[in-house]
């Protein structure tokens, strides 16, 4: 008889998992810890089947699972409904970053541990987003979609091509992964880079910035914190968002927000979906007061088929750049989510829950210092 279960809910790998062994985050690989989570005595339940409608596999499991894995990417939504029908539950982990799938304060209620492996995925979301930033300011799409269909029509492309060179380009959140991405704009030449976030930089931060600046391009003190939101974005040429999801800044991107924006900017979303108001995005792109909107992230995901992001239409004719949220989870991501989760479960089957502090959102009924209810 087993001492627990441990239910983990990841996405069908198919044939892509038969043909690549280092895709850990699919239902087929199990993030490598069967045979780990089987020698500690525990059950493992592997599901992809997570949207209750009616009864789906995580609603029977949950109701005495102990332990509950499930991912950013393809997320198993962990209600308060469900953790009502969850008498046993005592963790939920997320493998990556991000646990606003999870109702924080049902899991308080209930001194339920809820944790992520913090850092894990920060470079490769860091360079997915300087990739959707050159997709867009340089209109990839439209011209590759040109040569696909026997197509030459320069002008058409170039019409709305530009150089990411000598732009204001502002990050709302300079934590882990905006800050990363304020690193690799250096190399760009941006003209002014700017941040919006609850805190100052460090100053050792914002001089190591600064000095590369003007090693590489002869510009000095080109980084500035703006603390009024709207003054910000109404600054930028383009706006990526790098913050959490919670109270404060779900459906932060509205039709208000997104009117104090430069006309023609560019909006870059490696965060969370629910961050913007999609069918506010959807318009301000067709009616040209976006030039361009970069998504990965979703709400809810997967994303229906009818979502307004899917089918939204560019006013220029320039494009979109929309990925099913893949930023996180390159192969090398998923190799350091899969390897933090089985660390997180070692310190549990342990009894010690020496957790690093870092991957700690709420623990023993209340919040950890660097969690969300910071910011609520």
């Amino acid at each position: 008889m087993s001492k627990g279960k441990v239910l983990l809910v990841l996405y069908k790998g198919n044939e892509h998992a038969q043909q690549e062994q280092k895709l850990l985050g699919c239902l087929e690989n199990e993030l490598g810890i069967r045979e780990f989570i089987e020698s500690q005595g525990y059950e493992l339940v592997c599901t992809d089947d997570k949207d209750p409608e009616p009864s789906s596999t995580v609603d029977k499991e949950l109701q005495d699972a102990e332990i509950v894995i499930t991912t950013p990417f393809f997320p198993a939504y962990i209600t308060r409904e469900r953790i009502n029908k969850a008498p046993k539950l005592k963790m939920c982990i997320t493998a990556g970053v991000g646990s606003d799938h999870v109702d924080l304060d049902a899991a308080n209620e209930r001194k339920i541990a809820v944790t992520e492996v913090t850092g894990s995925n920060v470079v490769s979301v860091a360079e997915h987003v300087l990739m959707t930033m050159l997709v867009l300011v340089r209109n990839f799409v439209p011209a590759h979609e040109q040569v696909i269909k026997g197509e030459w029509d320069i002008a058409g492309a170039a019409k709305d091509e530009y150089d990411l060179e000598d732009k204001v380009i502002a990050t709302v959140g300079a934590g882990r992964i905006g800050y990363r991405v304020l690193e690799r704009l250096i190399a760009f030449n941006p003209k002014k880079l700017l941040y919006y976030d609850y805190q100052d930089l460090p100053k050792e931060a914002i001089d190591k910035l600064n000095q590369a600046s003007k090693l590489f391009n002869g510009k000095d003190n080109i980084v500035e914190r703006v603390e009024n939101l709207e003054d910000m974005v109404g600054q930028a040429d383009l706006v990526t968002i790098n913050c959490p999801l919670h109270e404060k800044s779900k459906g932060l991107f509205n039709k208000d927000l997104i009117s104090k924006m430069k006309d023609g900017a560019w909006l870059v979303n490696t965060a969370r979906g629910a961050i913007c108001v999609a069918e506010d995005v959807a318009a301000a792109v067709k009616s040209g007061k976006l030039r361009g909107y970069g998504g990965d992230v979703w709400y809810p995901q997967p994303a229906p088929k009818d979502h307004p992001w899917r089918q939204m239409q560019n006013k220029y004719g320039a494009g979109n750049a929309m990925t099913p949220h893949v930023s996180g989870t390159s192969l090398d991501a998923q190799a350091r989510y899969a390897d933090g989760v089985k660390s997180i479960l070692n310190s549990y089957f342990s009894g010690k829950h020496d957790y690093l502090p870092k991957d700690v959102i709420v623990i023993d009924g209340d919040y950890a210092t660097k969690s969300y209810g910071q910011r609520k």
